[in-house]
């Protein structure tokens, strides 16, 4: 929202200026533009973590947004007060316009479940008429907070409400947004459902949660699209075709579907709306990168915690670099600044999910700021003492086999979930040469190049930029913005380090340290491994001590703050 990530050099203002600049445009062409959000938008930047309360600014942010259908992400629901902040001030904000489908409240006053906002909205386009019915729905998420209740898609489905909405007559165009991979049991529950009854009036499924840029064909008159992650990418759909309120088609006329991901900086949106430095900003668009600023001031968002040596990766180094930010980690952070006091001098082996760290650490500054994109989670250290090493030393390798001891266990224990939600769609490596090619240091500023751009004038290719090359059930021609490729290397669930071990040999026993969130896959793995360890014998081990506030610590201590 606030850089929108450190990549893209946008804020929320921008966006709204390209908002209103591209629905202007759609309005002088007699068309129609609207504007979907698929949820996920708390966590992970300072001006929503940095406020106290966290989110005190962001709600006031967003809704300057003309957003025509939003629906809620797992982020939003992970915490009570966060489900709260939902129900009272996001659902008010948006109105009818924000949809859940398959999500419930439950009212505090007098504990009655209701829906957290209405099931579906049925509305006309204002320029060609067209008859729309939307929905809004959340994949099968159990990790929400006990103030809120996420109905499973196949459930809710069945309803007579959705079932009746389905049959509607007098509609032009199904409109399915969720925060749901466009590859998914859930959506593909919901197009069969849907073409139960209607085989023919298109479907437009709008996705997301996996953090991928994809596009999937359900059928002829059928599409879905996901949009990435952390608003790096603007997913443009276009239907060409349909018929309206005003105007019917024949039924041999076939739909005309485009997609487009938009990379989100001012090259795309100067690019897009034909305007430049000077034209393309709206006054309300001006006045929130405004307010943002002030808060940002406010937040202290740019305070300086060290000077990072080097960029440090997530996905585009291999888990055991030097560039790999987990291997910085395990080798470095975690043995130094994970301890208890009191039990310091004690072996143990300290335990966190991949998906605990959320973005890479760039080359330079280390602000507070980059401390909630790095790792904006509340997830505390706790411990189980004096485990057997030879046990304990297997907890890791069966979290991150992903054997049968946990799918057996309940459906809901998806080790996978543990990783970054990116992972869930790489199935091998994507090696790309030498990793110093590609530091956005270097090249964010270079050259952006849009398809229908690949040669230049003199007739030589144009240096790119790094970034997404995606392939879909549509081809490759889905980037607006060619690049050059990045590594792409798989993470384990989780990694460990380890601290206090003796010189030589190993120890007998150890204090077995894991972040709270991971604690019902290490006691299941326990359990496997024949002991009977519970939630009882878990304990505090750093009081509420987060991994961003360990990364910190060491940060403050370890580099230099002279960048």
């Amino acid at each position: 929202m606030a850089g929108m990530l450190v990549t893209s050099k946008t804020d929320w203002g921008d966006y709204i200026s390209f908002s209103k600049r591209m629905k202007g445009r759609a309005d002088s062409m007699g068309v129609d533009l609207l504007l979907v959000d698929t949820g996920d938008r708390i966590e992970g930047n300072g001006l929503y973590e940095g406020s106290n309360p966290v989110g005190k600014y962001t709600s006031e942010v967003f809704k300057q947004q003309d957003i025509d259908v939003i629906c809620s992400g797992n982020h939003e629901l992970y915490k009570k007060a966060s489900a709260d902040r939902e129900h009272l001030t996001t659902v008010p904000n948006f109105r009818d316009n924000y949809l859940a489908s398959n999500l419930d409240y439950i009212d505090p006053e007098t504990n009655e479940r209701v829906p957290l906002a209405p099931r579906f909205r049925k509305f006309t386009t204002k320029n060609q008429g067209i008859r729309i019915l939307a929905f809004g729905f959340l994949f099968d998420f159990t990790g929400n907070s006990n103030n809120t209740v996420v109905q499973p898609v196949e459930e809710a489905i069945v309803e007579n409400w959705f079932q009746d909405a389905i049959r509607d007559k007098e509609i032009d165009l199904y409109l399915v947004i969720g925060h749901i991979p466009v590859r998914s049991k859930e959506y593909t529950a919901i197009h069969r459902a849907i073409r139960a009854v209607n085989w023919d009036t298109p479907i437009q499924f709008f996705g997301g949660h996996t953090h991928i840029r994809d596009y999937k064909i359900y059928d002829s008159k059928s599409v879905a699209l996901e949009s990435g992650r952390y608003m790096e990418t603007i997913g443009f759909m276009s239907i060409e075709g349909l018929s309206t309120g005003k105007r019917a088609i024949k039924e041999t006329t076939s739909l005309k579907f485009e997609r487009m991901y938009i990379d989100n900086n001012l090259y795309s949106f100067h690019h897009h709306t034909k305007l430049n430095d000077s034209t393309f900003p709206t006054s309300h668009g001006k006045r929130v990168s405004e307010y943002i600023t002030h808060v940002r001031k406010i937040l202290k968002l740019d305070s300086l915690h060290g000077c990072a040596p080097q960029d440090f990766w997530l996905f585009r180094a291999r888990y055991g670099s030097k560039d790999s930010i987990y291997t910085w980690l395990e080798d470095g952070v975690i043995p130094d600044t994970v301890r208890s006091k009191g039990r310091e001098g004690k072996p143990r082996l300290i335990i966190i999910n991949t998906g605990a760290i959320r973005f890479d650490i760039f080359k330079g500054p280390f602000t507070r700021d980059t401390v909630f994109i790095t790792s904006p989670f509340t997830s505390a250290f706790v411990y189980i003492k004096d485990v057997p090493y030879d046990v304990a030393r297997k907890v890791i390798l069966l979290i991150n086999n992903e054997g049968p001891v946990f799918a057996d266990a309940s459906p809901t224990m998806q080790v996978s979930a543990l990783r970054p939600p990116e992972r869930m769609s790489v199935a091998e490596d994507v090696v790309v040469g030498d990793i110093s090619l590609i530091s956005y240091g270097e090249h964010v500023h270079g050259d952006q190049v849009h398809f229908g751009q690949r040669h230049s004038q003199s007739g030589e290719e144009p240096s790119l930029t790094p970034g997404y090359i995606t392939k879909d059930d549509s081809g490759d021609d889905g980037d607006d913005t060619l690049h050059n490729p990045i590594p792409n290397y798989q993470v384990p669930n989780c990694f460990q380090a380890n601290a206090s071990f003796p010189q030589d040999g190993v120890p007998e026993r150890v204090d077995l340290v894991f972040l709270d969130f991971i604690e019902p896959y290490v006691l299941l793995a326990l359990r496997y491994l024949g002991q009977e360890y519970s939630s009882k014998h878990v304990q505090s081990y750093m009081g509420e001590t987060t991994l961003s506030a360990v990364i910190t610590q060491w940060v403050e201590r370890n580099w230099d703050h002279e960048c």
